[in-house]
């Protein structure tokens, strides 16, 4: 008899959304506060997906274009001094410390190498930025999150102490709702930080690997540059 009154009074508790209705108010912003970390992390994973797929792509594109044998000059001329792409972007700082580096007698002025280094070192530093926006998102979430879950566990269980002396019973019934809210605020926790630290590792990673590319061309191309400068 006691067995099925235990189970009867567990049954409305066993649910997620039964067991964040009767947590207390510390509790709940706790887990609140976990869910909405854990979805702003899947928004920046998404974003961050989407966008290295397209620079992956667009690099793909613009490093075709680039050793077609087309004159520099050229396919500057046809992407502008403002294109929409990463790669274009670095392209075109260069080219147009290149085209500013020119005398109006057609002679260059000294240093022109080291400026069009700097000029895509800068171009580059902003594509990082803009590569990264959100990461350090992802790794404060994957750091914090099963600490203040266990912040929740400590509080929950807390409430199951005090709620054993109030009622002076060690029921299951009695501690059981205690414990389920400080075991969910765990399992939220966890649930926030394990994808968050997956994906700032890959995507990390991946950053790094398409600014490694950016860099490789940045290089040939000033390569290209000052071979003309000496010739």
């Amino acid at each position: 008899m006691q067995a099925a009154l235990s189970a009867a009074l567990l049954g409305g508790n066993l649910s997620v959304w039964g067991m964040f209705a009767q947590a207390t108010l510390t509790v709940k912003l706790v887990m609140i506060i976990l869910v909405i970390a854990s979805f702003w992390c899947w928004s920046i994973i998404v974003q961050r997906i989407i966008q290295y797929r397209a620079a992956r792509r667009e690099a793909a594109e613009f490093d075709r274009a680039f050793w077609s044998g087309e004159p520099l000059d050229g396919l500057f001329d046809q992407i502008g001094p403002d294109p929409s792409g990463p790669s274009q972007r670095i392209f075109a700082a260069g080219m147009m410390e290149w085209r500013r580096s020119h005398r109006e007698d057609g002679g260059l002025i000294p240093g022109a190498t080291a400026r069009i280094d700097r000029s895509m070192d800068v171009a580059i530093a902003k594509e990082a930025e803009r590569l990264q926006k959100g990461l350090p998102v992802l790794a404060t979430t994957g750091s914090t999150a099963p600490f203040i879950g266990l912040f929740g566990t400590v509080i929950g269980i807390m409430n199951s102490f005090v709620e054993i002396a109030a009622q002076q019973n060690t029921n299951l019934a009695v501690v059981a709702p205690g414990i389920a809210e400080a075991l969910l605020a765990t399992g939220i926790g966890l649930l926030a930080a394990i994808p968050a630290v997956v994906f700032y590792n890959k995507l990390n990673a991946d950053s790094e690997r398409i600014l490694g590319g950016y860099e490789a061309f940045a290089d040939e191309f000033a390569t290209i540059l000052s071979r003309q400068l000496d010739s």
